[in-house]
């Protein structure tokens, strides 16, 4: 596989602090990665960095050979790429189908069909929502809305897909719904990267992970290596 997302010496700062420090990470064409590690770590910090919603200090960001550091969020999606953010920040006073026209709006200069085939598509991942298309995103229970969210992200047809935390708030059996999709996102050919403070089932369906720590790249390895290593269990992550 050829490497789809390249991050090379990253530098993100808040005005004096710093909150990723020489960051290095990549993601395969066609794979799913798990960004793991404690809170305050630096991993919704990275997702955001590779979103254009913070301008790194230094390093770089190429996505298919195309530097991204500088570029504008709407400039990154139009690359694709699209992030799903924690909390999922869905417009809950609009309806499900407006929240999914919306996610649409970098394909606005496609024919009408491509945008049609889009939203098929989306809704043969997510059938549940074609039956409350019309329904105020508010009303929805918190797996409704988080299905929502992803799925609004995968209108503008990506070929990455960032997911901040998104078993945050579930019980375990939506936790396992999301994650059965996610997986399902992956084997349709999109890659994905996913930062999950659930490390078992994050690691379960990924292909690779990394663990950040203090804004630093402290390990990583293929998922099922990880898996095993007590050193990550204990000191990142907890059991297993």
């Amino acid at each position: 596989m050829s490497r789809l997302l390249e991050i090379e010496d990253l530098v993100v700062a808040y005005g004096p602090i710093q909150a990723l420090s020489g960051v290095s990470f990549a993601v395969e064409e066609g794979s799913t990665v798990a960004l793991l590690g404690p809170n305050g770590a630096g991993k919704s910090t990275l997702l955001r960095a590779v979103a254009g919603l913070h301008h790194g200090r230094a390093g770089s960001i190429r996505f298919a050979g195309r530097q991204l550091r500088g570029m504008d969020p709407h400039q990154i999606v139009r690359c694709g790429i699209s992030l799903v953010p924690e909390r999922r920040l869905i417009f809950e006073n609009l309806t499900v189908q407006e929240n999914l026209d919306l996610g649409a709006y970098a394909l606005r200069h496609e024919k009408k069909e491509v945008v049609l085939l889009q939203f098929n598509s989306v809704m043969d991942m997510f059938p549940a929502l074609g039956s409350i298309c019309k329904k105020q995103a508010s009303l929805l229970s918190g797996g409704q809305q988080q299905m929502l969210a992803i799925a609004r992200g995968l209108m503008s047809r990506p070929r990455l897909l960032l997911l901040d935390e998104p078993s945050l708030g579930l019980s375990p059996k939506l936790v396992n719904e999301v994650f059965e999709r996610v997986a399902a996102i992956s084997r349709s050919g999109t890659s994905v990267v996913v930062v999950e403070q659930n490390a078992s089932i994050a690691l379960r369906i990924a292909d690779y992970g990394y663990v950040l720590n203090n804004g630093r790249i402290v390990l990583e390895g293929h998922a099922d290596e990880l898996k095993d290593r007590e050193n990550v269990k204990t000191a990142y992550l907890g059991k297993i």
